[in-house]
């Protein structure tokens, strides 16, 4: 399960962009338990979520989701950002074997000038009496901009890097891989093309039109 739950500094900070909604359904008090409703309707095996806000999840995102028998791995973004993404898991259905941040900043490096952050896990399914390749797991929340297609594609790019290091297996093959977030992208896009078939012909494709169709 993948869900952006709209962090809620960011919600009040993008006011404007909510003037269609009734006030009170975007306070965080009636939002979360409804959130949570959700996750305990889907009852994933694995939970993907963006937007998730620092103190909101040590309070209480966390807390109730370990009640609900998950563990979660969380990477805040860089700069002064009160968000980051969070990957939780039943530990009932696996085991942890590692946890990979990446963070796209780069000092001095104009395409990687952005606080996005991304977080790629390795997981052993606890499966009885089978051998069960590990699982590799990777969440992100690319840039919102809608005409820096460049800087989305770049942070793509360093996010499957971090992918294919982690689900590189000794014999050369790669582990199975699920790869969650919010792209800020659409089906058929330039970039979900790349994503889909592991190339994009980017000569002469405007910046503003790699995330649509």
């Amino acid at each position: 399960m993948s869900y952006n739950i709209l962090s809620q500094d960011l919600l009040e900070d993008n006011s404007h962009l909510y003037r269609h909604c009734q006030r009170p359904v975007l306070h965080w008090s009636f939002r979360f338990p409804n959130i949570l409703k959700e996750i305990k309707h889907f009852d994933a095996d694995v939970l993907c979520l963006q937007e998730v806000q620092e103190d909101h999840y040590g309070a209480e995102i966390r807390p109730s989701l370990e009640s609900l028998g998950y563990h979660c791995e969380y990477k805040m973004r860089t700069g002064r950002k009160p968000d980051g993404c969070a990957i939780c898991f039943k530990h009932s259905k696996f085991s942890l074997l590692s946890v990979n941040p990446v963070e796209f900043f780069r000092p001095d490096i104009s395409l990687l000038d952005r606080d996005n952050v991304g977080l790629v896990l390795l997981l052993q399914p606890k499966i009885a009496c089978a051998a069960s390749p590990a699982i590799c797991v990777a969440n992100t929340h690319l840039l919102y901009n809608p005409r820096r297609g460049d800087i989305k594609l770049t942070q793509l790019a360093m996010l499957l890097a971090e992918i294919s290091s982690v689900a590189h297996q000794k014999d050369g093959s790669f582990c199975p891989i699920v790869m969650c977030g919010d792209f800020n992208s659409v089906p058929g896009s330039p970039l979900y093309s790349f994503i889909k078939e592991g190339k994009l012909n980017y000569e002469g494709l405007p910046i503003g039109k790699v995330i649509i169709t």
